[in-house]
């Protein structure tokens, strides 16, 4: 049986200057591998476009082609036209130094930029490097309504696979529509892949009303643990992402996907009950995806931004101004954002982002 544990390369170990750590990248990916998982997940932009290239030296070239699966995928933000996208995939071939990927999805589909990937033939484009051997399996991954899934899912019926934002916390979300999304892609017959089960680490720190419900239960187990199990306790997902960090956060989650069990009746009504302490907490919903930081011209840190905006929430600590001023050393300030509206175009959250710039600002500077 296929193990459903997937590496994500979005949050790996960086050194100090930034760059992803390939001596602690290849410890984790040697134990992800040794555990018996094999599907891995990367794009053109993570990590500062720095992901493929991790991907080549911390697995290509370490291990052999079968025994792993790749999935790349076809970011609108780096193509115009249709012209573009030959060269576009063949640069992610060379990258990453496969000869095929196992998964080739249509990145971040939303209503803002599906217009974009049809004026290209982007859904034809892929389809084609399907026929041509050089994907094995086409899909997207989407960041919108259940209405428009439908709709995307009706236009293109041979797309095979849909990559879901799915996590306890927006499994009614009205923006986010997890149940809903997924409830399509069941009668669509499509199978499903799972990213940010842990809502960019937000299920891992839990607020400690929230964490005493769960210590409680007895068990042990740690909160991403309980927030993977919940998504790959759904019968439709083949693969749950996990974008790792460090060797421990890999360890706890091989720990209990390596022989997987679904969640019990009563891990569930536990889960809601979480579920509902943490949305009265009111917090900002940032995963912390950075694709923000990629259009934004005065390279506003928005995502640490945010983070210290709802640490505000809870704690006043004078020390966050500090934790402010450390962060946007170099780079933009809240203040300096000029309402462009491109990190709003692109947020898969929906976030009101200026607004909460305009809210930093004024509370710590």
């Amino acid at each position: 049986m296929e193990k459903k544990l997937a590496f994500g390369f979005m949050r790996l170990p960086e050194t100090e200057d930034e760059k992803i750590d390939l001596e602690a990248t290849n410890k984790m990916v040697d134990r992800f591998i040794e555990e018996g998982f094999s599907y891995f997940d990367t794009a053109y932009g993570y990590h500062n476009q720095q992901s493929e290239t991790a991907i080549r030296e911390c697995l290509v070239k370490r291990y052999k082609r079968k025994q792993f699966l790749l999935t790349d995928k076809l970011s609108s933000m780096y193509f115009e036209k249709e012209e573009d996208l030959p060269g576009f995939f063949a640069e992610q071939l060379e990258r990453t130094g496969v000869k095929y990927f196992d998964t080739y999805l249509i990145h971040s589909l939303n209503r803002r930029n599906y217009k974009n990937f049809l004026e290209a033939n982007a859904f034809e484009f892929v389809k084609k490097l399907k026929a041509e051997g050089k994907v094995k399996r086409i899909g997207f991954s989407f960041h919108d309504t259940a209405d428009f899934l439908d709709q995307v899912l009706t236009d293109h019926p041979y797309m095979e696979v849909v990559q879901l934002q799915f996590n306890y916390l927006d499994f009614y979300d009205p923006e986010i529509q997890s149940y809903a999304c997924y409830q399509v892609c069941e009668r669509h017959d499509k199978t499903v892949l799972v990213m940010e089960p842990v809502k960019g680490g937000k299920l891992a720190n839990l607020p400690p009303e929230a964490q005493t419900i769960m210590d409680s239960f007895g068990t042990g187990a740690s909160p991403a643990s309980y927030a993977i199990r919940f998504a790959a306790s759904f019968p439709r997902v083949e693969r749950v992402l996990s974008g790792m960090s460090n060797l421990e956060q890999l360890e706890d989650n091989v720990s209990y996907m390596k022989d997987f069990m679904p969640l019990t009746e009563n891990e569930y009504l536990m889960i809601d009950e979480v579920r509902k302490i943490i949305e009265k907490t009111e917090q900002i919903p940032c995963t912390a995806c950075d694709y923000c930081l990629e259009d934004c011209p005065v390279e506003i840190p928005i995502s640490g931004i945010i983070a210290l905006l709802n640490e505000h929430c809870t704690d006043k600590d004078e020390s966050l101004s500090k934790k402010y001023e450390d962060l946007v050393t170099g780079r933009g300030r809240a203040s300096e954002c000029i309402e462009c509206a491109a990190c709003e175009n692109i947020c898969p959250q929906h976030l009101e982002i200026i607004r909460h710039m305009e809210d930093a600002a004024a509370i710590f500077e």
